[in-house]
């Protein structure tokens, strides 16, 4: 199944709701600027799972069969005629989304905000579980000698906290509130604590992520309940668990019950970011909050990250290698387990591919 080189090259086709299968995927033609890169990590994402269940992820929908997977590492295969700064053998990480470069996003360096972005696995355009793709050199970067593929394939994840981390404007004097100790959350407090956060609370519904939380180093956590009429004592809480006033709160959830936790227990003139989309819409107290003058900012992505997350890994700074939790081959069988495991959730945080 095009490992090695000469197969057809295979990929995993998202055919209909919980439909997926193994099928032959011709690649576009090399243009001057590309690379073609043999596939070697490809870890599952949320919005992988909310397609396979329902063939949407917000306002995107899938019409047609299409190609999964966004996050991803691998080798250079082939280099087109204008590439410079790769050549066949190194080890890269792929930023996933392809921006226009001409529109006024683009120009005011807000790429991830482009109207044409063409994002790898949301439709229409084919993701990167496969023996092989196509993509521009310059979102390619290569890994340095310590940084292992798979470490190289969360940097996509990992880019999502830097990006809310940046936004948040978060440093060595930020304390920091993370509701979520799911995937995002957890990169979230990694990356916060590399910004030099001094103390982070994290909050969950669930012991055993909040275990993991705490062995990444959280400085505590909180169990809250999942019931809204809960909120204050649930503030009340996280607030004790802080014991100073909490600068900036990363919903990394998203629903009206994280979102209300998160503008209530944020200190007069702190910031609450916006990080997980799990409501479409949401009904919060957001005039209380604006009285405190509490910011609330949102995020979408991430831009110019991969540079600084490699740079993260590769320094020690940051250890994504304990999210990775299952593995997986590339066939059939494995790929159904493999979203299964995801879907699940429980122990499953990171699930992985090794193709």
């Amino acid at each position: 199944m095009g490992k090695g080189g000469s197969d057809e090259n295979m990929a995993a086709w998202l055919l209909g709701v919980n439909t997926l299968k193994i099928q032959p995927f011709n690649l576009p033609a090399l243009g001057p600027h590309d690379v073609r890169v043999r596939m070697k990590a490809v870890g599952i994402c949320g919005s992988d799972v909310h397609y396979l269940k329902t063939l949407r992820c917000a306002d995107f929908v899938v019409k047609e069969p299409m190609v999964i997977g966004h996050e991803c590492a691998g080798i250079i295969e082939e280099v087109g005629g204008e590439v410079k700064t790769l050549v066949p053998g190194d080890r890269v990480a792929l930023e996933p989304g392809i921006s226009c470069w001409r529109c006024d996003l683009c120009k005011e360096g807000r790429y991830n905000l482009c109207p044409e972005m063409k994002f790898f696995a949301t439709p229409p355009v084919h993701g990167s579980l496969a023996n092989q793709v196509v993509h521009p050199a310059d979102l390619c970067f290569k890994l340095p000698d310590n940084i292992s593929l798979e470490e190289g394939a969360m940097c996509e994840p990992l880019s999502v906290g830097v990006h809310a981390c940046r936004r948040a404007n978060v440093g060595p004097e930020t304390n920091i509130l993370v509701l979520g100790a799911g995937p995002i959350g957890l990169v979230t407090l990694l990356a916060a604590r590399a910004f030099g956060t001094p103390r982070i609370v994290i909050v969950d519904v669930d012991d055993y992520r909040l275990s993991v939380a705490k062995k990444l180093g959280a400085d505590d956590i909180v169990k809250v309940s999942t019931n809204i009429q809960d909120v204050a004592t649930d503030i009340q809480n996280i607030q004790k668990a802080m014991g100073v006033g909490i600068d900036v709160s990363f919903d990394c959830a998203g629903f009206n019950k994280t979102m209300s936790t998160a503008l209530g227990a944020t200190r007069p003139g702190g910031k609450v970011c916006l990080v997980g989309m799990g409501h479409h819409e949401m009904t919060v107290p957001l005039t209380p909050a604006a009285a405190r003058e509490v910011d609330v900012i949102g995020i979408f992505r991430y831009k110019n990250t991969w540079p600084l997350c490699l740079e993260f890994l590769r320094s020690g700074k940051i250890d994504v290698k304990p999210l990775i939790t299952h593995r997986f081959g590339f066939s059939q069988k494995e790929v159904e387990e493999a979203f299964e495991t995801s879907a699940r959730g429980g122990d499953a945080i990171k699930v992985m591919f090794n193709l």
